[in-house]
């Protein structure tokens, strides 16, 4: 580094600085790094919610599971499309022909309190027939939850 000595020609002016100060720069960098390692974690924890505890194990979601719903009127919907009865057997083995056969998909099957028992049973024989032996009945909890 040299030393800048006043020279004759430029009496009581300074020499311009040719070194650049990184100090503020260095600050502001590590304000910004401390926010963001404040803030990473809280986009993704989302809402706080106190779980309970539990001994079930997880639930396999690396598939979507297939909704098939029976209305209070007996009218069939598999995921959201309504479906007519004649068409269900057809519809069933073409879901469990695209499936792995290793990890047959599962179904939730959600009846209306309402129907009758045998028309549940007819839906749940066709999931049988077709293959999808995975089949969990849906409800909710006596308070509507």
């Amino acid at each position: 580094m040299a030393i800048n000595l006043p020279s004759q020609r430029g009496r009581g002016r300074r020499a311009p600085m040719a070194e650049i100060n990184v100090t503020p720069m260095v600050d502001v960098m590590l304000v910004l790094l401390i926010i963001f390692m404040v803030t990473a974690p809280l986009l993704t924890a989302g809402v706080p919610v106190n779980l309970p505890d539990s001994r079930a194990k997880p639930l396999d979601q690396d598939q979507k599971p297939v909704q098939i719903s029976i209305d209070a009127t007996g009218k069939l919907f598999v995921d959201k499309e309504a479906v007519n009865e004649a068409l269900l057997p057809d519809i069933l083995s073409q879901i469990a022909a695209k499936a792995d056969p290793a990890k047959p998909p599962q179904v939730f099957l959600r009846a209306d309190r309402k129907l009758d028992y045998g028309r549940v049973m007819r839906v749940m024989g066709e999931l049988n027939r077709a293959g999808l032996n995975r089949v969990a009945l849906v409800t909710v909890g006596q308070d509507g939850k």
